[in-house]
């Protein structure tokens, strides 16, 4: 697995504003997935491409306790 690179203001907010494009969580914003089902990804492997990058710096931002610094990125 590659390291993360710190992410800038407009990927953080391109990240807030994306939504899940498959599966159980189909429609809902990467924010809003739970926890336990990043964690699911990080074991088996996140997808390739940007999805997968989104994925996995979602998952590093939500077991870090930081997603309060997401949440007002996200447009209403």
């Amino acid at each position: 697995m590659q390291p993360l690179t710190p992410p800038d203001r407009h990927e953080l907010v391109e990240l807030a504003n994306t939504r899940m494009p498959y599966g159980k969580y189909e429609g809902r914003l990467l924010i809003e997935l739970p926890e336990p089902y990043l964690a699911w990804y990080a074991q088996k492997g996140f997808p390739p491409g940007k999805i997968g990058n989104q994925l996995r710096l979602m998952y590093e931002i939500k077991a870090n306790g930081l997603e309060k610094l997401i949440w007002p990125l996200v447009n209403k």
